[in-house]
């Protein structure tokens, strides 16, 4: 038996479940993981409150975790008994212990921790296939990222900063622009308070971006097209704010011949040795210290209640992880 937090029923943080949960030896191309530390993300919220589709209930949230590998199933070799390993992939994560397909698990080097791993998974490998292959970003290029100082964002500043780019970032609040300049943010703007795509204009002197980063959606589009160079790329990596409507796609070529994506992590994430390749240069830029992951609340396993309410609280900044 393990401990695990369970849903039996959609609704707020007080329908996660701290109780024991017989764990099966793990199948045929399957790993188990004795989980030192579990991610929590704000889709464990929209999965908890039943937005999105579980394969069955009761069921586990969390899809990170980093640990040490328990027990190996038929036609594993890959791995051995004892292993450092961080994965992100389907739910189940909120446990002491897990079970999880081997081709979702990446071996951690002994100068990434667990807690660090299990942070930064989603964010990390979401902000690799950003920089690397929707858009390449180049020694000299001008990205804007907008939510500079969320999750992915921070880690974007961060990282293409490190390869050499220009990196403007649109936050909401002076506090989240500090945030987002201490990352690596050369210009940050109050998108609030200021008109960003003029700000954007002044900025690079009228030559623009090479490409925008989006997670907010609704509200800052067209507004993204606008700050793109002729050939620019705009990737929609995500919808805080709503999802963007469908539009004329006319719009790309009459801002500039511009290149629009819609790109999704587990799409990336299919082929396994991409994900490995995605993995160790993620692993490195983190090890090397180029990206630093900010963990900043920790909790127990059985106070994952109490992690929810913060989330949905907007009471965090950075990383959160649950300790089993």
């Amino acid at each position: 038996m393990v401990k695990a937090i369970r849903v039996h029923e959609a609704g707020g943080p007080e329908v996660l479940r701290y109780e024991d949960f017989e764990l099966a030896p793990p199948g045929p191309g399957e790993v188990q993981i004795r989980q030192h530390a579990v991610g929590v993300n704000y889709i464990d919220v929209y999965y908890r409150k039943g937005a999105y589709p579980v394969p069955s209930k009761p069921f586990i949230l969390g899809n990170e975790g980093a640990g040490e590998i328990a027990a190996l199933g038929e036609g594993v070799t890959k791995f051995k008994i004892g292993d450092r390993v961080a994965y992100a992939g389907p739910l189940g994560g909120y446990a002491q212990a897990r079970n999880i397909e081997a081709k979702f698990v990446v071996p951690l080097p002994e100068n990434v921790s667990y807690e660090t791993a299990a942070a930064m998974m989603l964010k990390g490998l979401t902000a690799e296939y950003l920089l690397f292959r929707s858009y390449k970003v180049q020694p000299g290029d001008t990205i804007l990222v907008h939510a500079a100082a969320g999750g992915v964002g921070l880690i974007l500043c961060q990282w293409a900063k490190a390869l050499g780019a220009t990196v403007i970032g649109t936050v909401g609040s002076e506090e989240k622009a500090k945030l987002a300049r201490e990352a690596g943010a050369d210009e940050t703007i109050l998108y609030r308070q200021e008109d960003w795509v003029a700000r954007v204009r002044e900025i690079t002197g009228g030559k623009l971006c090479h490409a925008v980063y989006d997670s907010v959606g609704k509200t800052t589009f067209p507004g993204s097209l606008d700050c793109l160079r002729p050939f620019g790329s705009f990737i929609s990596f995500g919808s805080a704010s709503g999802p963007i409507e469908a539009f004329d796609i006319g719009l790309l070529s009459q801002k500039g011949s511009l290149y629009a994506q819609r790109p999704s992590l587990f799409t990336y994430m299919a082929d396994e040795a991409r994900l490995r390749e995605m993995a160790a240069r993620l692993m490195e830029a983190v090890g090397s210290g180029k990206v630093k992951i900010a963990i900043n609340a920790r909790y127990k396993l059985e106070d994952a209640a109490q992690a929810h309410r913060a989330l949905e609280g907007r009471e965090t900044t950075g990383a959160t992880v649950l300790l089993p």
